[in-house]
């Protein structure tokens, strides 16, 4: 028996198992054949059609911990709605997936998402299980993935890292990040859940608290349906690795609010030798180049309000002034 496990350049690798329980220590024989569906890629010259498209709403469940570890999370449950171009739900597609650490879930996961450990024991691993849900879309050639928000990508992509497969299929894949469009519609600015969702749209999210995979999928399909008209598809995307995190963009955008209240056009040589260095580790250049570019988003955005002092504020660690000026002034940045 086959399982799709990994795309490159119009060639599926498939791997057939000699055993008949598959396990993380099976012996795989490689083969390869021609993958026989396209997938719709990203257009950055033209506007995305998607009026054709099937939809996957797709949620992936993983074995997160309150505590530390330097082990990796990863998946243990793939959930997916498939709704063609009316919206319609045609097939879902379900699996629980036995990962290679942290097999016995721990109390906090268990309670968070309901899903039991004997599921998890007589689960297949995540080679298995991927291959079945690629074989599962390859059905339609023409689809688009949805999340809500951008981790399901994410722990996909890492996974296929992880146990050494080909992850070119799913970084050429498109992906359409529901929770950014629900907060640009709503015009706010924090996250929300998809029950404060459901809950707000009056389609009754007070009483879904399910974090089974499959179920989350479905309500999230519901979101989608709901506030399709107002969408915009040009914000598809694919996933991209991202080398620097959340607080050190914060010390940027930081760093150029307060350089520009002292009357100083702040430039990124100035951040990097004032704010960064020694702060922040610099070795990777894709790191150095994202920030920059993160800078120069910030820079682009135009005048501001920021808050100034009558004295010279300190760059602190996280970018903050030590000032406790409340005044504010517009300087253009």
């Amino acid at each position: 028996m086959y399982r799709t496990i990994g795309y490159s350049d119009s060639i599926i690798y498939q791997f057939g198992s000699k055993c008949q329980n598959r396990d993380q220590s099976d012996n795989f024989a490689l083969r390869k054949t021609a993958w026989p569906y396209s997938v719709t890629m990203k257009d950055d010259n033209n506007a995305a059609e998607v009026s054709s498209l099937d939809y996957i709403i797709l949620d992936i469940e993983f074995n997160g911990r309150k505590f530390a570890s330097d082990l990796p999370m990863e998946v243990i449950e793939i959930g997916a709605v498939r709704l063609d171009a009316a919206l319609q739900p045609i097939s879902e597609f379900s699996a629980l997936v036995k990962p290679v650490y942290f097999a016995k879930l721990n109390e906090f996961i268990k309670k968070k998402t309901g899903i039991p450990q004997e599921g998890i024991d007589a689960a297949e691993g995540f080679p298995a299980v991927v291959g079945d849900f690629m074989n599962w879309l390859g059905a339609n050639e023409n689809f688009l993935f949805v999340t809500w928000g951008g981790e399901d990508m994410k722990r996909i992509v890492f996974d296929t890292r992880m146990h050494n497969l080909d992850d070119a299929y799913w970084l050429a894949v498109n992906y359409f990040d529901l929770l950014k469009g629900y907060i640009r519609y709503k015009d706010v600015t924090n996250d929300v859940s998809v029950e404060t969702a459901l809950n707000e749209l009056g389609l009754g999210g007070e009483e879904n608290n399910a974090h089974r995979a499959l179920e989350d999928a479905r309500m999230t399909a519901d979101i989608f349906r709901a506030v399709f008209e107002h969408m915009d598809f040009e914000r598809i995307q694919q996933f991209k690795d991202v080398y620097s995190n959340a607080k050190e963009r914060k010390i940027v955008k930081n760093a150029i609010r307060i350089i520009a209240s002292q009357k100083v056009t702040p430039t990124w040589a100035m951040i990097v030798e004032h704010v960064l260095s020694g702060k922040v580790t610099l070795e990777d250049p894709r790191k150095v180049a994202e920030l920059e570019a993160y800078f120069d988003a910030e820079m682009a955005k135009g005048p501001r309000k920021i808050r100034s002092s009558s004295t010279k504020p300190e760059v602190s660690e996280s970018g903050e002034s030590g000032s406790n000026s409340s005044s504010e002034t517009t300087t253009e940045v």
